[in-house]
């Protein structure tokens, strides 16, 4: 076979002297909670070449698991850079699992140095002598670290290792197909699993993010990554920016919607992404407070169904709201939505309502029963599957093996697909609710629920029902002040979905648990109300 291209390798090594040499002066900006400070990308890499040479010295010299348990500032975008470019693997722990689960998941991935946030040292400090591989801790920043002594691991300051290694690092030539970093599931059921990333999927990823179907970043952009770090690599968006050229405003600590709202007035990002309870929170201050939020072009958003509320109260705004959908597992963007050409006002809520078409470099289908292939004729409904460059073919250490078949990475999302490739999610295969015979979507539940005026948040989950077999409980957060009653959201709701799928039970709470990601927790919402913990009204 004739060829002719040079075998040059997709690493992040490329993506890190690429952004940090040809883009050298775009920054990285991270909130102190009055202000900034700024890093340019130059420094950004000097300094990773110092990471990498403190970390050879504390016996990283392989494909070591290198573990941040951090926020998103500059430093951990050192991290980001530095570990994977000098052969090791970046691991980032979820600061909101459980001490039990964030022990296992140390454990599991055999964790050999861990970058813990100075800020976060008490949060640490209780579990980490339980971690039995952690050899060397990092302390980022400012902090007491004491508490941190007597856990029979060595302790060091991130600046004294950085100020005591040299300014260059001789970048160890990889295999593009190596482990880069990993990232453990959210763990809502059974332990939590890995996900490897290799530098090919994260660098295809980064590309992907960079094209107009997708985000379309490029130099002229200001990226801020709400969406935390240690959640699928913050939706891929700190390499993304760095391939571009891209300047990062890095929120650190501060993810509330006043912090929030200044960063946004004094930063002027251009792309901003999050979960849709931050920006439903944001929504609310702005509406109280005022925010000039006219730098923002593009607000990717997901994690969860997006209501269509928040998304038309964004575009009375201003502001655009795109949709997309992924995983821990697809690394994790693979569907965004963004209208057809020619399409504009309601035809094209039609569309960015979805979750969108597949990205280019993934392919996409809908299963039934046994298997079998569906077609994607908008009405079909079965679980979607999944496969491409940036998927993963298992988990670490061959975790649960039944969610992969043939090639393709069985997701737990159901939906269809319509035949221009625009992918709807009904719900998740544990979430959907059966009554009677018939499937009830709960998703859909919640977002009409959550277009009325005066709800704030609202998780529909399926219950035990001695007639149906299931029926759907609808808890509810209210408006401050609003005192709308079950009824009248039932007579809401009847306008708006078939009378058999209108829930009986209804619970008004303060707020709804979410999962360490920021989705509705639902398996805590069905143990409150096993458990009688709930109040419940019935309108039958």
């Amino acid at each position: 076979m004739l060829s002719t291209m040079q075998d040059f390798p997709l690493t992040i090594t490329s993506i890190l002297r690429h952004g940090t040499g040809v883009f050298g002066t775009a920054e990285v900006s991270t909130w102190t909670g009055d202000g900034a400070r700024r890093r340019s990308y130059a420094e950004v890499g000097e300094r990773a070449a110092r990471l990498a040479g403190a970390l050879r010295a504390l016996g990283v010299d392989a494909d070591q698991r290198v573990a941040t348990f951090m926020w998103n500032n500059a430093e951990h975008l050192e991290a980001y850079l530095a570990i994977p470019a000098m052969g090791a693997v970046l691991h980032t722990l979820n600061l909101r699992l459980s001490a039990d689960q964030l022990v296992y998941i140390a454990d599991h991935a055999e964790d050999h140095v861990l970058l813990v946030d100075g800020s976060l040292v008490p949060l640490l400090a209780p579990i980490l002598p339980n971690m039995k591989t952690v050899r060397h801790v990092v302390v980022v920043g400012a902090g007491d670290a004491a508490p941190l002594a007597g856990s029979g691991k060595e302790l060091h300051s991130y600046e004294d290792l950085l100020a005591a290694a040299p300014a260059a690092f001789d970048w160890p030539e990889i295999d593009e197909r190596q482990a880069a970093a990993m990232c453990y599931t959210s763990g809502t059921t059974g332990d939590p699993k890995g996900v490897v990333y290799s530098h090919r999927s994260a660098y295809l990823h980064s590309m992907a993010a960079c094209t107009g179907n997708m985000f379309g970043l490029h130099t002229g952009d200001r990226v801020l990554p709400v969406v935390p770090m240690f959640h699928a690599n913050a939706w891929g968006l700190p390499y993304a920016a760095v391939m571009a050229g891209a300047s990062l405003v890095m929120p650190d600590r501060f993810l509330q919607a006043e912090p929030l709202a200044r960063i946004i007035e004094t930063e002027r990002p251009t792309i901003a992404g999050a979960v849709p309870t931050i920006w439903s929170d944001l929504l609310r201050h702005v509406r109280e407070h005022g925010t000039d939020l006219s730098s923002l072009r593009l607000v990717p958003c997901g994690g969860s169904a997006v209501p269509e509320s928040l998304m038309r109260a964004f575009d009375e705004l201003g502001v655009l709201i795109v949709q997309a959908w992924g995983m821990t597992e697809t690394s994790p963007v693979a569907t965004v939505a963004h209208a057809p050409a020619g399409t504009a006002g309601e035809d094209a809520w039609r569309y960015v309502v979805t979750q969108g078409r597949v990205v280019a470099g993934l392919e996409i289908r809908i299963v039934g029963d046994g298997d079998t292939v569906l077609p994607s004729d908008g009405v079909a409904v079965g679980e979607v599957e999944i496969r491409g460059p940036w998927i993963t073919g298992a988990y670490h250490r061959g975790a649960d093996p039944d969610r992969f078949h043939d090639g393709w990475l069985r997701t737990g999302d159901v939906g269809r697909l319509s035949p221009d490739g625009y992918l709807v999610l009904t719900d998740r295969a544990k979430d959907v609710i059966k009554s009677g015979g018939e499937w009830i979507s709960s998703v859909e539940l919640e977002n009409h629920l959550m277009a009325h005026p005066d709800v704030l948040e609202a998780a529909v989950v399926g219950v035990p029902d001695d007639r149906w077999q299931e029926r759907p409980l609808a808890s509810v957060v209210l408006a401050p002040g609003a005192r709308v009653t079950a009824a009248q959201l039932k007579a809401f709701l009847a306008d708006r979905v078939p009378h058999w799928q209108l829930p009986e039970r209804w619970a008004f709470v303060e707020s709804v648990p979410k999962t360490s990601v920021g989705k509705f927790s639902k398996i805590t919402l069905r143990r409150r109300y096993h458990d009688g913990e709930l109040t419940v009204e019935r309108v039958d």
